[in-house]
C-alpha cells in the first residue's frame, strides 16, 4: 500500500526529535554519573578498549586466540560487575547508563530490516489522523457514533420501508466497505440532499481505511479539480510544484475522498480533470468515495457520458433519505 510521502516525512521528524531527546538524556546522566563516580569513567573507558582488543584479535591470524579472547571476556564481566555495584551504591538503577531508545527493535531509526518500524508506522498513522480531523474536521464521527435516531421510522406506504431501515442497510454497507477496503473493487457514489449523513459516513470510513494504514486524501471537487488546473495554467514556478503534489497524491492515494461533486463550476477543463481523477483512479484499480448532492439525472445533466458512466457502472450508488439533520438537531436544541 502506498503511504503519503509528506505525512510519512512528519513522522520521521517527530522520530527523529525523539532520538535526538533521548540522546540528550544519556548524555545528562553519562555528564552526572562520571562526575560524582569517577570510577564508572574509567571503567568504561577500559570496557571500550577490551571491545577493540577482541575485534583486533578476531582479525587476526594464528596463535591462541580463543584463550586470549576468554580472558579478555572474564575481565570485562568483571567490570561490568563492578560497574554495576558502583551504580547501585550511588542510588540509580543498573541500567541507568544503558543506551535510551524509545523503541528497543529498531533503536529510534523507524526501520527493522529495511521495513518500517512498528514505532514509525503508529507515528504516520496519528499524522494521517491529524490530517484527516482538519480536513473532514473529525470529532467523533465514527461508525459508533452514527445515529440512526435521525431518521424517521415511518414506512412508506409504497415500500413499506422507513427511512431508518433504509439508511440502516446504507450504514452497513459503508461499515462493511471500510472494514474489507483491502479486499474491495468498487468505488462508492453517496447521493442525497444536504445535511443527511454523506460526509459524515465519508469520515468513518476514512478513519477506519486509514487506521488499517492505507493512505487516505480528503478534497472537496472545487479545490481538487481547482489542483489539476493550477498545475497546468500556473505560472509561478513553486505554485505548480505543490499543485503536482496534490494531484499526484489525488490520483495515487490508497483511498480518495471527493466531497460535493456539483458544487465546482462545470468548464471544459474541469470536466476534463474530473474524467481524468475517476478513470485514472479505476484503470489503478484505486478506490474512490464521491458525496454529491445531485440525482442521478442532474447527474447526466451536468457532467458528459463518459463520466456518468463511469459513475454508474464502477461506483456501488447509495442514496441517502431522510430529513436535514441539522435541521433536526436545531428543533431539538442541540445545534
Amino acid at each position: 500500500m502506498a503511504l503519503d510521502g509528506k505525512l510519512l516525512a512528519r513522522a520521521r521528524d517527530r522520530l527523529e526529535k525523539i532520538k535526538r531527546e533521548n540522546e540528550t538524556e544519556f548524555t545528562r546522566r553519562q555528564t552526572l554519573v562520571y562526575s560524582k563516580v569517577p570510577e564508572i569513567r574509567e571503567i568504561d573507558s577500559r570496557l571500550r578498549a577490551l571491545m577493540a582488543d577482541v575485534i583486533r584479535l578476531t582479525l587476526k591470524k594464528g596463535g591462541d586466540v580463543g584463550q586470549a579472547v576468554k580472558s579478555i571476556q572474564n575481565e570485562s564481566l568483571e567490570l561490568q560487575a563492578r560497574r554495576a555495584e558502583l551504580l547501585v551504591e550511588n542510588g540509580w538503577p543498573i541500567d541507568y547508563l544503558d543506551d535510551n531508545y524509545s523503541c528497543k527493535k529498531c533503536r529510534d531509526t523507524g526501520y527493522v530490516a529495511g521495513k518500517i518500524c512498528d514505532c514509525l508506522k503508529e507515528l504516520y498513522d496519528q499524522e494521517v489522523a491529524k490530517s484527516l480531523s482538519c480536513l473532514l474536521k473529525l470529532g467523533q464521527q465514527s461508525f459508533e457514533t452514527f445515529d440512526l435516531g435521525y431518521y424517521d421510522d415511518t414506512a412508506d406506504p409504497v415500500t413499506g420501508i422507513s427511512p431508518r431501515e433504509y439508511m440502516e442497510t446504507v450504514y452497513r454497507h459503508c461499515l462493511e466497505y471500510a472494514q474489507t477496503f483491502e479486499r474491495r473493487t468498487e468505488s462508492l457514489l453517496l447521493r442525497g440532499d444536504t445535511g443527511l449523513g454523506k460526509t459524515f459516513l465519508s469520515a468513518c470510513i476514512a478513519r477506519v481505511v486509514s487506521a488499517k494504514g492505507f493512505s487516505v486524501v480528503y478534497d472537496t471537487a472545487v479545490s481538487a479539480l481547482g489542483a489539476f488546473e493550477t498545475q497546468k495554467f500556473a505560472r509561478i514556478p513553486s505554485e505548480a510544484e505543490e499543485a503536482e503534489f496534490r494531484v499526484r497524491q489525488i490520483l495515487d492515494c490508497d483511498l480518495m475522498i471527493l466531497d460535493d461533486l456539483g458544487t465546482e463550476m462545470v468548464t471544459a477543463f474541469s470536466s476534463s480533470a474530473l474524467y481524468t481523477l475517476i478513470n485514472t483512479r479505476i484503470i489503478n484499480g484505486k478506490k474512490t468515495v464521491i458525496n454529491t448532492n445531485l440525482s442521478s439525472e442532474e447527474l447526466r445533466r451536468r457532467y458528459s457520458p463518459q463520466i456518468c458512466s463511469r459513475l454508474e457502472g464502477e461506483f456501488w450508488n447509495l442514496e441517502f433519505v431522510g430529513r436535514d439533520i441539522r435541521s433536526i438537531k436545531k428543533e431539538r436544541g442541540l445545534s
